[in-house]
């Protein structure tokens, strides 16, 4: 049977899920497209140690190629998808200017295409408060507080000094806790001695939840233990209050104006979009 006859499996994405699916199909007569708008998988889990330059990019990126390239019954494609008719049995790409570039055919569509960020209806906020899903949102927030640093060591103002030094992360999930945590080791273990008008240990780390407790998903007794944790690093724990607005010289958070140069989005994620295009039910997240 010629390859072109085998049934066509497009899988789209190359995080766990679509990698994993890829390669569970390694031995089966099927020939495979795998498709993803960046050419590498990405450990997820440890993109914070990036943002806070705890890691480099390539520690926790591979090629895709390359971790595929001796599975010979996949192609990798580079693209993003836009578009799904199926109907027909095609999945449209988007080229470099943003119309659709090409169709590609397929048998089987699996779908695995992660989540995005979400601002709960404030999407102007994203300018002001990074979230953190893909190596250019960590080498983004990285530059972003390292640069807070120096741009504090060069303020004249105490007020503007202070306001550079005060960092917020809003989200108490497990990013949210991992980078208040870090955000903390740094200013208080890291960058010591490193600087001459500023000491970076007096910088202000707050965690901001709206809900009752840290790491909600967990047992109570571990989000009890992680906020002890946290503390004891120097991190200010804010539970049971929903950050108000949100823009370039700080936020509002129970009524009260926080300046602060240095917000980072944890607190909530949604579906790919792509599940939209499916004639599917989908849950309030977007969710499939």
């Amino acid at each position: 049977m010629s390859a072109n006859a085998l049934p066509h499996v497009v899988i789209v994405g190359g995080g766990f899920a679509g990698l994993w699916a890829t390669r569970a199909l390694a031995r089966d007569r099927v020939r495979i497209t795998l498709i993803d708008r960046r050419n590498h998988h990405l450990f997820q889990p440890l993109l914070y140690q990036v943002a806070t330059a705890g890691l480099s990019a390539p520690d926790i990126a591979a090629p895709l190629r390359h971790i595929l390239r001796r599975q010979r019954n996949v192609e990798v494609r580079l693209g993003e998808v836009t578009a799904i008719d199926a109907d027909a049995r095609t999945v449209a790409l988007a080229g470099d200017d943003g119309a659709d570039d090409s169709r590609i055919g397929y048998d089987y569509l699996l779908l695995a295409s992660g989540a995005t960020h979400a601002y709960f209806g404030n999407d102007a906020w994203a300018e002001h408060a990074p979230g953190l899903k893909s190596l250019d949102d960590a080498l983004g927030i990285r530059r972003r507080v390292l640069m807070a640093f120096e741009r504090a060591e060069a303020a004249d103002d105490p007020a503007e000094r202070a306001a550079w030094l005060d960092f917020a992360v809003v989200g108490g999930g497990p990013t949210g806790v991992e980078l208040a945590g870090t955000l903390a080791e740094i200013a208080r273990h890291t960058l010591k001695d490193e600087f001459r008008h500023i000491d970076p240990a007096r910088a202000r780390v707050r965690l901001i939840e709206a809900g009752p407790r840290v790491l909600a998903s967990f047992p109570p007794e571990l989000s009890d233990n992680a906020r002890l944790k946290l503390e004891r690093l120097g991190v200010e724990v804010v539970t049971g209050h929903a950050v108000e607005t949100i823009d370039g010289d700080g936020y509002v958070l129970a009524g009260e104006r926080v300046p602060a140069r240095t917000v980072l989005w944890a607190a909530g994620v949604a579906a790919s979009p792509l599940g939209a295009l499916l004639d599917v039910p989908r849950d309030r997240a977007g969710r499939v």
